[in-house]
């Protein structure tokens, strides 16, 4: 049986390595095509703090002292996930993406919005072009359908959250459950940078600050989303009692090809989501199997 047509966008620069490559590689594996899309049709690039974890400690702004890393070991992406966004690094489709206004919904059976938090991303999840494109996939195929399948992952749902659909001037994401990077798990992260490691740079997990006058996490993605959903029930983090609760919570393990107990994804209907590069195995074979499902 013939292979399924997946897109990816990107940014020009600043996604998350292991949220984009994993998931290519796997939906790679299962026999599909993954086509990637950026804004001017330019060759991508990963966040390179998340590469090589250069920058992610106390002394890290320091040319002489920048590659002894301790903070930014512990931080960048996985080794597994290093390895194998080089292998996508040499993908043709990679190095030679289309344009976001090249990008027609009936060219693909799927699609999958990577995260990262890094300032490049604000081109990615800004885009009109793109948000336009994100809801009409949404909204593709009969009526009740639920539209083709789309996975999104960490701010990848901040994408989503934006896109409008043309038919209920609403979210797409508007009566649907989801998940996504959790406050708790963004301001863990932010405060350890910006208290013990990369303090010149205090915002730097975060990639929308608060204005003055709105309250701490307002411009976090779980809040962005939150405002775009039905009620707040509809964000849905792990709950107290699931099976491997610690795990799922620790922010130290995350799932691996054959461990998928640190995961947390959500489905509902065509739409799978996920929160940070922690679940990314189980978020990306969960989207394979909505995939295949809705040939």
């Amino acid at each position: 049986m013939a292979g399924l047509r997946v897109v990816m966008p990107l940014p020009d620069r600043d996604f998350d390595p292991t949220e984009a490559a994993v998931t290519w590689n796997l939906i790679r594996e299962a026999g599909h095509e993954v086509v990637f899309a950026t804004e001017n049709g330019v060759r991508p690039e990963a966040d390179p703090i998340m590469i090589s974890g250069q920058g992610l400690d106390p002394w890290g702004f320091i040319p002489g002292l920048r590659r002894l890393r301790l903070v930014g070991l512990a931080l960048r992406a996985r080794r597994g996930a290093r390895h194998t966004y080089r292998a996508m690094q040499r993908d043709r489709r990679f190095a030679a993406p289309l344009r976001y206004t090249d990008l027609n919904v009936s060219d693909f059976d799927g699609l999958v919005l990577p995260g990262g938090h890094g300032p490049g991303m604000v081109q990615y999840l800004e885009s009109e072009v793109l948000q336009r494109f994100v809801a009409e996939f949404f909204e593709a195929g009969p009526t009740g359908s639920g539209g083709k399948p789309v996975g999104a992952i960490c701010h990848g749902v901040v994408l989503a959250a934006r896109a409008t659909s043309p038919r209920t001037g609403r979210s797409v994401l508007y009566g649907r459950r989801t998940t996504a990077l959790t406050w708790r798990q963004e301001r863990l992260a932010w405060q350890l940078t910006r208290y013990f490691a990369r303090f010149w740079d205090p915002h730097y997990y975060r990639t929308y600050a608060e204005a003055d006058g709105e309250p701490e996490g307002y411009r976090s993605v779980e809040s962005e989303v939150k405002r775009a959903l039905a009620n707040d029930a509809d964000f849905v983090d792990v709950p107290d009692g699931v099976a491997d609760f610690k795990a799922k919570t620790d922010n130290r393990r995350r799932d691996t090809r054959d461990d998928a107990r640190p995961a947390w994804v959500v489905r509902d209907r065509n739409f799978i989501s996920a929160r940070w590069p922690g679940d990314v195995h189980t978020f990306a074979r969960g989207f394979i199997e909505i995939l295949e499902t809705r040939r």
